[in-house]
């Protein structure tokens, strides 16, 4: 097992993170889940993973473009799915609201289970991919990309301060679900 842990985990800022999702191919790059909870009951453990990740426009008053809304309280039982969905993007962002417990505790599982799939090897504990050559690691799960787990610093809520306003960054954004604070 990864000696990762929550404190050790790599941390990406706002304008980082918007910097790489308004780059062009940012799709085939990064990928943002988004592990707020919806305000809806999660599908049941039985449900298809399609139930599982869909892109859910119920995100609390907005949502980062193009992320994933995976429920933190349903990774105990989608995060192999999620780790196989996701086997070959370089970046994989996690945040919650604040990014201090439900974000940096998601991506610590999702490290674990990619690492129990495609093999310690699979994951970058420090210093990113940028500037390596692009590496395939092999597991019990299939090949796969090596990846870079990441937590957003400051969560939705540094986020929504910044690029709530910017459309090209953030969906369904109601500016005044925040004006009062969170």
């Amino acid at each position: 097992m990864s000696g990762v842990t929550i404190s050790t985990l790599n941390r990406i800022s706002r304008e980082r993170l918007s910097s790489l999702l308004l780059t062009q191919p940012s799709e085939e790059k990064v990928v943002v889940v988004d592990v707020r909870d919806s305000g809806m009951s999660s599908p049941p453990p039985q449900s298809p993973p399609s139930l599982l990740m869909d892109r859910r426009v119920d995100h609390i008053g907005g949502h980062i473009k193009s992320s994933r809304h995976v429920p933190s309280g349903s990774l105990d039982y989608t995060a192999a799915e999620l780790a196989r969905q996701l086997k070959d993007m370089e970046k994989v962002v996690f945040h919650c609201a604040l990014s201090q417990q439900r974000g940096p505790s998601a991506a610590l599982k999702y490290l674990r289970e990619r690492e129990r799939l495609f093999g310690k090897e699979s994951t970058v504990a420090t210093g990113g991919v940028n500037g390596e050559e692009e590496v395939i690691v092999e597991g019990e799960g299939g090949g796969a990309k090596k990846q870079e787990v990441l937590v957003l610093d400051g969560g939705f809520v540094e986020w929504q301060a910044r690029y709530g306003n910017d459309k090209r960054l953030t969906e369904n954004y109601n500016k005044e679900l925040w004006e009062a604070g969170y």
